[in-house]
């Protein structure tokens, strides 16, 4: 089903992805206002996710605390580090962008996830790597915003580890 789902993602017209990627985001920014969200985990797109950095770059002007998750080590929760739009990044033994300077700080109160496919009880599929699992059972756990597009809604069961998201935003509802 992974395989699938981001073939999906990945032959979505850039066209579409844009106009999907501003839905998404102006949601998100008008949940966060609506919210009062002060701290947001945000996270950095790959393989196709929605983009959403103008977003953040409003967040930020808005005064909103924002950081991105960090893995430290393998087969444990992200680490958070604060990030601002704009400043130096790296790529980590991943592949994945981080702040070239991290400044690590607790997990943020509110968190995006970025959803590969996700289902009607807001369960998200992910790579399979399970760190958003291990940082969304510790305790306290932040809220959680799932991000993904509409047409990535799948059924599938959930495993014994797997932690619901309280919201799911696609370019066409706030779940």
């Amino acid at each position: 089903m992974r395989k699938a789902l981001l073939a999906a993602r990945r032959a979505l017209p850039d066209a579409t992805r844009a106009q999907w990627d501003a839905a998404i985001a102006q949601r998100l920014l008008d949940w966060c206002a609506q919210e009062n969200v002060e701290e947001l985990g945000v996270y950095w797109p790959l393989h196709g996710e929605p983009d959403l950095h103008g977003a953040y770059a409003q967040l930020a002007a808005r005064g909103v605390h924002l950081s991105l998750p960090v893995v430290l080590e393998k087969h444990a929760p992200l680490a958070f580090s604060d990030w601002r739009p704009g400043e130096a990044m790296v790529k980590d033994g991943m592949g994945v962008a981080v702040p070239a300077e991290l400044r690590l700080r607790p997990a943020p109160a509110t968190l995006l996830v970025p959803c590969l496919g996700f289902n009607e009880q807001r369960f998200r599929l992910g790579y399979g790597g399970g760190y958003y699992d291990r940082t969304l059972a510790q305790l306290p756990r932040p809220r959680t915003v799932g991000i993904a597009y509409a047409c990535l809604a799948a059924s599938f069961p959930n495993g014994e580890y797997d932690i619901a998201l309280d919201h799911i935003v696609t370019e066409g509802d706030l779940l």
